[in-house]
């Protein structure tokens, strides 16, 4: 099955990617890995903002994380890079905005994480670091970057 296909089987549909808010590119392709820079959650093209443990719930956060997640994968498709050539999802970092008491970022962090499993099997197990923050940009409730092995 093609990933297109999976995405079509688990109803998702790809956002279309942002625009970068600063001076980097999305994506930069180097020795066979995609570095994709952070990626901030929209939600039907609205910006998901807030902080953990204070006015936004760990649900949320997860559901903010998965929205990271599949602009990592529009910002790919953008690039012309055809998501079959995923050779495998290496490592995701995920920033949470949080509060100083919350520590349930690795919860948060699954919603992207579980997105990459669910569409690229055991492709999308990886390595992860899930950090919080006291602030992201635009207010952002969690942001996520990733380093994507590439098939030749």
């Amino acid at each position: 099955m093609t990933i297109e296909a999976r995405l079509e089987e688990l109803g998702i549909v790809l956002p279309e990617p942002a625009a970068p808010v600063a001076s980097y590119v999305p994506v930069v392709v180097q020795g066979g890995f995609a570095h994709i820079s952070g990626q901030l959650p929209f939600v039907d093209g609205k910006l998901v903002t807030g902080r953990l443990g204070d006015d936004t719930s760990l649900e949320d956060g997860m559901l903010a994380a998965r929205a990271c997640g599949l602009m990592i994968l529009a910002q790919l498709k953008a690039a012309l890079i055809p998501l079959d050539k995923v050779e495998r999802i290496v490592k995701l970092g995920a920033f949470v905005n949080s509060t100083p008491d919350f520590t349930d970022q690795p919860k948060v962090a699954n919603g992207a994480s579980d997105l990459m499993y669910d569409v690229f099997g055991e492709k999308g197990r990886h390595a992860r670091a899930a950090v919080g923050v006291p602030a992201l940009p635009l207010g952002a409730a969690v942001e996520v970057d990733a380093i994507i092995a590439l098939a030749g």
